[in-house]
């Protein structure tokens, strides 16, 4: 008679099952949007039973908020870096289309184009999302500040510009993930969009894409 095989469970503390569940919920918004975020699908990434991902869970709204909060958070940091280092307010400008309208941002656009739908019904979510809309204004009105403190920029509404600016970027990123391909093409009608907007001169920005 054969014997069967057990299965070895690994006892973790609650704060490494917790960070556990959290990396799976992450791990599934990248690969397949936050629309896939449910009890069943994140315990199968983790691993364990969803009764276990319930248990570490207040409710899903929660989870689909918070999960979104990392993701974005992580993104305009990593986006802030970038463009920082590249020097002057134009080519930062550049930098920040190059970057978000890239095809490696792909997974993070998923993400908040499914925020965009799901947060009509996730207060928490909804929430989220002001939250971060709101910093991505702020973070891009401060390029616009330094370009005008420069001389390089002549808007008098760097705040307008900048919400502006915000909503050519989330259209256009949502529209390039239909593509299959990377936005090129966007990025540089962004770039030459956006010299209009700031009063900067004609291939101020979009002289200084990444080649």
């Amino acid at each position: 008679m054969s014997i069967p095989e057990l299965r070895t469970r690994t006892r973790l503390a609650p704060s490494q099952r917790s960070a556990q569940i959290l990396a799976a919920a992450d791990a599934l918004a990248r690969d397949e949007g936050l629309a896939a975020l449910t009890l069943r699908a994140i315990a199968q990434r983790a691993g364990v039973a969803p009764g276990l991902v319930a248990h570490y869970t207040d409710s899903m709204d929660e989870l689909v908020a918070q999960t979104f909060a990392r993701l974005v958070v992580a993104e305009l940091d990593d986006v802030r870096a970038r463009v920082q280092a590249a020097g002057d307010p134009e080519t930062r400008l550049a930098v920040l289309f190059a970057t978000v309208l890239g095809q490696d941002h792909d997974d993070i656009t998923l993400v908040w184009v499914d925020a965009w739908s799901l947060g009509r019904a996730n207060p928490a979510l909804a929430a989220a999302i002001d939250l971060y809309m709101a910093a991505w204004q702020s973070f891009i009105a401060q390029i616009v500040r330094d370009g005008r403190a420069a001389g390089s920029f002549q808007t008098d509404d760097p705040d307008a510009v900048a919400w502006q600016l915000l909503a050519m970027i989330d259209g256009l990123s949502a529209h390039a993930l239909t593509r299959g391909t990377d936005a090129a093409e966007f990025v540089l009608r962004l770039a030459q969009a956006s010299e209009t907007l700031v009063g900067a001169a004609s291939g101020a920005v979009s002289g200084r894409l990444p080649s």
